[in-house]
């Protein structure tokens, strides 16, 4: 499944509180910039994945945030963002300035 213009736009509307949201698209998917630092993915099958390492990926994880896997055992280090801030700009902006700050 390939990222579609209402995707895009959504992901634009869900993190505009952050700063100047942009995108490139890649893989079937997205890579979301906010002023141009790079810090969620958008995957081809539609779930948004923050950055995170370290201590911010540790309370990702106990939120109940899955790492992304690439399918062939191999992950990268971004995690679900939490299924509450898909319904709520606040809260998904929230996340992604936290996944800003700890980058």
């Amino acid at each position: 499944m390939a990222v579609r213009d209402d995707d895009v736009a959504f992901v634009h509307e869900l993190y505009a509180r952050l700063g100047t949201i942009t995108h490139r698209k890649m893989m079937g998917g997205l890579s979301i910039y906010c002023d141009g630092q790079i810090f969620a993915i958008l995957s081809a099958g539609g779930r948004h994945y923050l950055k995170a390492s370290g201590a911010f990926a540790d309370e990702m994880e106990a939120q109940g945030s899955e790492k992304f896997s690439m399918g062939d055992g191999k992950s990268m280090n971004y995690w679900t963002l939490p299924d509450a801030a898909l319904d709520d700009p606040e809260l998904a902006a929230d996340w992604g300035r936290r996944a800003l700050d700890a980058l």
